[in-house]
């Protein structure tokens, strides 16, 4: 009646939209600013300061604007603030009062807090109803004590001490997981740049032998060493089985990276001499259209990885710069893959290892020593699978009319048109073309009759004295 507007405060959405049908049932109009009505935000704010205007808002809603008041509204008293009930948080009952008396505007804010309210529930509201009892305080009834006060903010310390050591430990559990994620991304970067890749990669390759190594030792069988050896590292090794026993792990590693070293090398020497004809052929008749190109890459089962390639530098370093480009491609592809796994695993050990403290033990250094576990085994995975890829590589490129150019382009097969008469062997380039993503048509071609066409009531050529249309021109 004072023509001041108010502005109801309440903890939720749900709140927001149960004391809005309220209203509505005393047919007194308002607005409701919540999650629901995002897209009327900057209405419902303007129209929160006029006089006489009811805003019904969550904590969170409207953050970061004004609301305006004329002179009539100053005049009033300023915008009326009423908070349904305390937030957990003292913080967020500041800032809902602080929407009142911005800027040196007349303003006034008024909570109203039920002994029945989450917040009281959670720290013994029964004890200061009892109390209340014995006062002879009755339902309903409007209570304005310091004890009351006193009592609210000590539920909202204790509160807002759990949360925070809710966040804490929340930080601790993550700390854990970013010194494994900046050991995982100084790879990525390096695989990117290419700067520091043939380091690492000569740390896969050792580290894999060396564990390689180290297991068959303990095993103590040749054979059982030399089929390891070919699964992982796709080389037979020339040290005999007496040298095996003998020999102790460092010599074994020492010599079976040296063979490997010979061996990579000199299959990314041959790899390159392969494709710089096929290469150079495309440049030649296809520079002046391709920027880059796209070469399948295969371990030999059944993944294969695409290899995007500068095709003027593979031609300028007579395709060593592709060997190159594969190792980077290569690497990438196989630490995504492996972290994503990873990332995974650690959300399953973050919620299996809560239960450790049913066992009276500490589920964070439970997490600890788990998670080392599994980035060890990560990078084991990670080694092996990118030192197997590369050792077993093949190029599925032979001709230079293979070679597509390195683009990301679509699948339309309404592109792909069926020919007739004999031309399959069109059809099956035109579809192979477009599953590459090449846009190639298949030129149809014209249908020509060597015989003089049938009628249908003609007798058919078969001899059988029937209509044509009653013998083989039976639809």
């Amino acid at each position: 009646n004072s023509g001041r507007p108010v502005l109801v405060g309440t903890t939720s959405v749900d709140i927001s939209e149960k004391l809005s049908r309220m209203l509505k049932l005393r047919n007194l109009d308002h607005n409701v600013l919540n999650a629901k009505q995002h897209q009327r935000e900057a209405e419902i704010v303007a129209e929160a300061g006029k006089p006489g205007k009811v805003t019904i808002a969550t904590n969170m809603a409207g953050r970061g604007t004004d609301i305006k008041i004329n002179d009539m509204v100053k005049d009033a008293g300023g915008l009326a603030i009423v908070g349904t009930e305390r937030h957990d948080s003292r913080r967020v009952d500041r800032q809902l009062r602080g929407r009142a008396g911005r800027q040196g505007d007349p303003g006034s804010s008024q909570f109203f807090v039920s002994l029945e309210d989450n917040l009281m529930r959670l720290f013994r509201s029964e004890r200061i109803a009892k109390l209340m009892d014995r006062m002879g305080h009755k339902d309903g009834e409007v209570i304005q004590h310091s004890m009351v006060s006193k009592s609210i903010e000590r539920a909202q310390k204790k509160v807002e001490e759990n949360n925070f050591g809710i966040r804490k430990r929340l930080l601790e559990y993550d700390d854990v997981m970013n010194i494994q994620r900046e050991a995982i991304y100084e790879k990525r970067r390096n695989a990117l740049s290419g700067e520091r890749l043939s380091v690492d990669l000569n740390h896969m390759f050792e580290g894999l032998i060396e564990n390689l190594v180290l297991e068959q030792k303990q095993v103590g069988d040749y054979q059982s060493f030399r089929k390891a050896s070919m699964q992982s590292l796709g080389i037979d090794p020339t040290l005999d089985a007496a040298f095996f026993a003998e020999a102790n792990t460092e010599e074994i590693t020492e010599k079976l990276k040296d063979e490997f070293d010979a061996y990579y090398g000199e299959k990314g020497d041959k790899m390159a001499d392969a494709l710089f004809p096929i290469v150079k052929n495309v440049y030649e008749n296809e520079g002046h259209r391709y920027k880059s190109i796209a070469l399948p890459i295969t371990d030999g089962s059944n993944r294969q990885l695409p290899i995007s390639a500068d095709l003027k530098e593979a031609v300028e370093s007579r395709g060593k710069s592709i060997t190159d480009d594969i190792e980077k491609a290569v690497t990438l592809a196989l630490i995504d893959e492996n972290w994503k796994e990873h990332l995974r695993s650690m959300d399953e050990l973050k919620e299996s290892v809560q239960a450790a403290s049913f066992e009276q033990k500490d589920p964070l250094v439970v997490y600890k020593m788990e998670a080392y576990d599994l980035f060890e085994q990560l990078i084991f995975k990670i080694n092996y699978d990118v030192t197997s890829f590369l050792s077993k590589s093949k190029l599925l490129i032979k001709e230079p009319n293979e070679v597509r150019e390195a683009r990301a382009q679509r699948t339309d097969l309404s592109k792909v048109r069926a020919n007739r008469g004999g031309a399959g062997g069109d059809d099956a380039t035109a579809a192979r073309a477009a599953a590459e993503g090449v846009s190639r048509r298949a030129k149809p071609e014209t249908v020509k009759r060597q015989d003089p066409k049938i009628g249908r009531n003609d007798p058919c050529p078969c001899g059988s004295g029937k209509k044509y249309k009653h013998c083989h021109g039976r639809v």
